[in-house]
């Protein structure tokens, strides 16, 4: 008995070492400039949030952060760079929904894993909506069900792109009230709302942030909210839920990943600056206009996010057989 507690005691300190060693890292943590890979190209309406995060988070741990777009895949081209990083901290990765939920359903061969990271911070989100031509005789989510149902084929609907939240909800509709449909995709929201602004697609599941402008200039008409209540920048769109289709709500959010492996107080340090942020004015100024919704939790609450929408939005693409290969 005694030889056994000389052996707990003298495992005890060692058993403490990497609690110590990654408090001692934290500590010393950032040692030099921190870079972002980021999965788009500039310019996006995602990418100025990446850089005044980066901004406020270089001046709250005293290192400059460096913004590296690197676009393609479907994230898989930045995910492959940032998964090859030390596991320090001075590598980050801006992953989404798509890559690390979605992902794993669309693609037969990935070249990374969402477990090859950790989730550090949730940045922002943005909320999904039904918009149709200003000049559609499609007024209401009625209208459009009753007029897929009377044309042959049903009507044309725009996407994102494939596996895209905008398909996403499409193939839900179609699932919940029977019609038919022709899925346009597009190489991101850009492209799919000149051939809307045309009006030639029949009507298009769209995140807020990208359309807001044109349903507030009028070229666009919004009919429901894919969002669980009411939309702060247009209140009076009904949600889908109002409208008699409950469950039908997809916000596309956006966060801060570390590689695997790296110290669990780096993460800490890094999520709570991080979430500074997001609540200070700045953010919020940043955001509101553009429709996008500000997200403040801890990595547990992330990473429970990504299962649930990796179980709920991977039900719906293996039923409608969706595959971005």
């Amino acid at each position: 008995m005694l030889q056994s507690r000389r052996r707990l005691l003298q495992a005890a300190p060692l058993a403490m070492l990497p609690t110590i060693w990654g408090e001692a890292r934290a500590q010393e943590f950032p040692k030099k400039s921190i870079t972002l890979i980021v999965p788009f190209p500039p310019g996006g309406i995602t990418d100025p949030i990446a850089r005044l995060v980066g901004q406020k988070l270089g001046e709250s741990l005293g290192q400059s952060v460096v913004i590296d777009n690197k676009s393609g895949a479907g994230g898989q081209v930045a995910a492959s760079a940032a998964r090859q990083a030390m596991a320090d901290g001075h590598t980050l990765f801006m992953g989404h929904m798509g890559t690390q939920s979605l992902n794993p359903y669309l693609f037969a061969k990935l070249s990374y894993a969402p477990s090859d990271f950790l989730p550090v911070a949730p940045l922002v989100q943005t909320p999904h909506w039904l918009v149709v031509h200003k000049d559609s005789p499609i007024r209401s989510l009625a209208d459009l069900v009753a007029q897929s149902k009377a044309k042959a084929g049903g009507l044309t609907f725009a996407s994102q792109g494939i596996g895209t939240g905008g398909q996403l909800l499409a193939e839900m509709l179609k699932t919940r009230t029977g019609i038919a449909g022709t899925h346009v995709p597009y190489r991101g929201s850009g492209p799919a709302l000149q051939d809307m602004l045309a009006n030639r697609v029949d009507f298009f599941f769209d995140s807020v942030s990208t359309s807001l402008p044109f349903v507030r200039e009028g070229k666009l008409r919004a009919l429901a909210a894919a969002s669980a209540e009411r939309l702060a920048p247009a209140p009076e769109v009904p949600t889908l839920a109002e409208l008699g289709f409950p469950g039908m709500d997809l916000a596309f959010w956006f966060g801060v990943f570390a590689p695997a492996g790296t110290p669990a107080p780096v993460i800490g340090k890094l999520n709570s600056e991080i979430a500074r942020i997001m609540q200070s004015q700045a953010l919020r100024d940043a955001t509101a206009p553009v429709g996008l919704e500000v997200l403040v939790s801890t990595p547990g609450e992330l990473a429970a996010r990504i299962q649930a929408d990796a179980e709920r939005w991977g039900k719906v693409i293996k039923d409608a057989n969706i595959s971005a290969d």
